[in-house]
């Protein structure tokens, strides 16, 4: 999108963001620190920098803080670190672009050694937007919640156990759609399709799909085929009482909420979405091109 010089302000007070204790993040952050100064924006550093940082006059949030108090947040990390603090920042009115100290970087667009140019554009008000829908998961027990939390990858029904098959009902809107015995599920959103799923033969879903797709793990029928859902739907598994071991749902590989025979777990949209921005000349396809290697164009 482009804006007009009136709205080009927008980004007046900038959130950084960064994985503590990495020399190579460490000295983004500080260049773009030193960038976001002389252009004239008020600066907030993620407070778990503290003890990293040796800058004048740095002001210090949590996440939160940063997510109430900042037009945009820059994340200086991989994916994974992007994931964490998206769950956060999803819950706010801000804007988040990240910058690429990782290994794929899917979510995170901007070169460390070449952000200047993209991001006074991005700042400008030249960019492209998408926003991006979490999943929530909830574990209840005989009714009753006792747990939840958010995803923006994907949310994973799994033994507690390695390689130990576990058997569950899967319900879309209180429809019975079938009754599994795998190793799990995974469910994954269309940010999350080029991640987990993808590695266990699960389809590619384009970021502006409003779907969710159902991936069984090495289920033990030859008939169970991964399946995608309208996003609006609501999953609920049922957890068979037969099973003789505990469960996780893992959320993004980072939160675990545990499961027990007997429990269900409903997983849903959340309300709140990821304002993620990208360069004015991101193109997916060209992503997907570079990450995996996908061959020229014939003509």
């Amino acid at each position: 999108m482009s804006l007009d010089s009136k709205q080009q302000s927008q980004f007046k007070t900038i959130g950084l963001i960064g994985k503590p204790q990495h020399s190579e993040a460490l000295q983004t952050l500080t260049s773009l620190y030193f960038f976001l100064q002389a252009r004239g924006h008020s600066i907030i550093v993620d407070i778990r920098l503290a003890d990293d940082l040796e800058l004048p006059q740095i002001r210090y949030e949590d996440l939160v803080g940063i997510g109430q108090k900042c037009d945009l947040a820059i994340v200086v990390g991989g994916d994974g670190y992007m994931l964490g603090a998206a769950r956060v920042l999803a819950r706010f009115d801000i804007s988040v672009i990240g910058v690429n100290r990782g290994n794929l970087g899917f979510l995170t667009d901007l070169d460390p050694e070449d952000f200047e140019k993209p991001l006074t554009e991005v700042l400008e008000g030249t960019y492209q937007a998408e926003n991006r829908f979490l999943l929530e998961a909830q574990v209840y027990s005989h009714g009753h919640l006792k747990s939840s939390s958010t995803a923006v990858n994907e949310a994973v029904l799994h033994p507690d156990k390695i390689a130990h098959m576990i058997e569950f009902e899967v319900y879309v809107n209180d429809n019975f759609m079938i009754n599994q015995r795998a190793d799990g599920l995974i469910l994954s959103t269309p940010t999350g399709s080029t991640a987990y799923s993808l590695s266990g033969g699960g389809p590619i879903l384009t970021p502006k799909l409003d779907a969710i797709s159902l991936l069984p793990m090495f289920p033990h029928t030859l008939n169970s085929r991964p399946i995608v859902i309208d996003a609006n739907s609501i999953v609920r598994l049922k957890i068979a009482q037969s099973n003789t071991t505990e469960m996780q749902i893992s959320c993004d590989s980072h939160v675990n909420l545990s499961v027990l025979p007997g429990d269900e777990v409903v997983i849903k949209k959340t309300q709140h979405k990821l304002n993620l921005l990208h360069p004015q000349n991101y193109n997916y396809f060209h992503v997907l091109h570079n990450k995996f290697g996908w061959g020229n164009k014939l003509f």
